[in-house]
């Protein structure tokens, strides 16, 4: 399973040019399920990504969490982070999980970040959609287990 965060001004996702789901200060987490991931992985990687201090504080530190900030959270589906480029120049799916698995999984983790009692909004399993954000800092963090 792979993550990347984004602390984001604001996001959005749209599909078929019809916003979807939108938020405000939090986190972009695009999500990308692979063959090997489990349940267990998804609460790991679910609260590591809500606790993770990324916020500034009043110094300007990175050192508060989402969930100190009471921040908004969209979760996004990105079947490419299973891609494997390490051969060749077109890559390689082989590791990423079947559709049926990667949406259940996928579902599973906005619940578990849903759990926070934060807002939590999110893209479209399987569609092609546009994502729109304001990257604050630019700040990117990528997770996987």
């Amino acid at each position: 399973m792979k993550l990347v965060l984004q602390r984001v001004a604001r996001a959005s996702v749209s599909v078929n040019g019809r916003t979807v789901a939108d938020i405000s200060k939090g986190l972009l987490i695009l999500f990308g399920a692979e063959k090997q991931d489990n349940p267990d992985k998804v609460q790991v990687l679910a609260d590591k990504a809500l606790n993770l201090r990324i916020f500034p504080d009043d110094q300007g530190k990175m050192n508060l969490s989402c969930l100190d900030i009471s921040g908004e959270v969209l979760v996004v589906s990105q079947f490419t982070l299973a891609g494997d480029c390490a051969k060749g120049r077109r890559p390689s799916f082989d590791k990423a999980a079947k559709p049926q698995e990667a949406e259940t999984l996928y579902r599973q983790f906005i619940e578990k970040v849903s759990e926070s009692g934060l807002t939590v909004a999110h893209g479209q399993f399987g569609s092609d959609m546009q994502v729109e954000l304001v990257n604050d800092g630019p700040v990117t963090f990528i997770l996987d287990r």
